[in-house]
């Protein structure tokens, strides 16, 4: 069968299955079973023989939305947190991992413009970070402590200041995605440069892997996590500017629902970024380097492996058992 033929055979079907599960319209778990099983079989039929097709990426997005509305409508009830970030979460980030991967793309941009203009600008650094700030690590560099102002406040108080800070800052990196993504775009460049200006700073000053053993043992995750949230606010100004086959409310709805469950799910890691911060990082000059590397190291691949790695093991799961739809 020509692929022409296969889609319009079966284009009215893959549609009305969409509207209904964006409408909630099938609350049957077993209609909705038989429908995935049907879809799975068309998207085997379509990686056969129309190897390098668009529609087997419109269908690999439709079996992900009908395999998380099955988990939400299956008779036997799941733990609805659990399945939240064990099934639902991953779904999403296969679904939309190419918004993952540009915010990284735009993440190490800015911030290597961050570097790159603080080595040309002797000032730079000052203009963006303040001379009081500069001043003060400064006085901390030669006091041998680079990194000494994360001991500043007690724990707890660093703690709660730094998380409610960093939830501040993912917030409004998705919220401001709504301008068609541009006051996404803005967040990550201020926090970029400054990032990059930042990190250029130490190399020049010759204490770069201090800064690295403080800086990155809570950064890890913290800044991992604002990637993430940025790409959740690119989806919402893509869901304005390209509403696809839906009405452009109603892909912003879609947009904004999809943002809120992926800003969400950053929250676990953004508060033991900030657990890392007001515990962990003020110890970072005396500790072992292969206590801070392994802190790191672990932070970074744990958050990693969440959010790049599992989302296509679940996807694979998705695709290749669909059996598991009618248990």
């Amino acid at each position: 069968m020509r692929e022409v033929a296969f889609i319009k055979q079966n284009k009215e079907k893959w549609l009305s299955l969409e509207n209904a599960i964006f409408n909630n319209a099938i609350n049957d778990p077993d209609e909705l079973a038989s429908q995935y099983i049907h879809l799975v079989n068309d998207l085997a039929y379509a990686q056969t023989y129309y190897p390098k097709s668009k529609v087997i990426e419109y269908l690999n997005q439709l079996a992900v939305k009908t395999f998380q509305k099955i988990y939400k409508t299956k008779r036997h009830d799941t733990n609805r947190i659990i399945s939240f970030w064990k099934t639902e979460i991953p779904l999403i980030c296969y679904q939309y991992r190419k918004f993952i991967y540009v915010a990284f793309i735009i993440f190490f941009a800015f911030t290597f413009i961050g570097a790159i203009s603080a080595a040309n600008d002797g000032e730079f650094v000052r203009s963006i970070l303040g001379d009081e700030y500069v001043n003060m690590t400064i006085e901390n560099i030669e006091a041998g402590d680079p990194v000494a102002v994360y001991k500043s406040g007690s724990n707890w108080g660093s703690f709660i200041g730094i998380t409610i800070n960093n939830l501040r800052v993912g917030i409004i990196a998705f919220v401001l995605g709504v301008f068609i993504g541009i006051g996404t775009l803005y967040i990550m460049f201020k926090n970029c440069i400054m990032l990059g200006s930042f990190q250029y700073f130490f190399y020049e000053k010759q204490v770069f892997w201090e800064s690295v053993r403080g800086i990155w043992i809570h950064g890890a995750m913290e800044i991992f996590a604002i990637v993430i949230e940025a790409a959740a606010g690119l989806i919402l100004g893509a869901s304005i500017l390209f509403p696809a086959t839906h009405s452009r409310y109603t892909s912003f709805k879609l947009g904004a629902k999809t943002g809120i469950k992926i800003l969400i799910s950053t929250f676990p890691f953004t508060f033991a970024a900030g657990f890392l911060e007001g515990f962990i990082t003020r110890y970072s000059n005396i500790m072992p380097n292969w206590l801070s590397v392994g802190i790191i190291l672990s932070t970074l691949g744990l958050i990693s492996y969440y959010y790049l790695i599992y989302p296509y093991k679940i996807q694979k799961q998705v695709t290749k058992a669909p059996l598991l739809a009618s248990v």
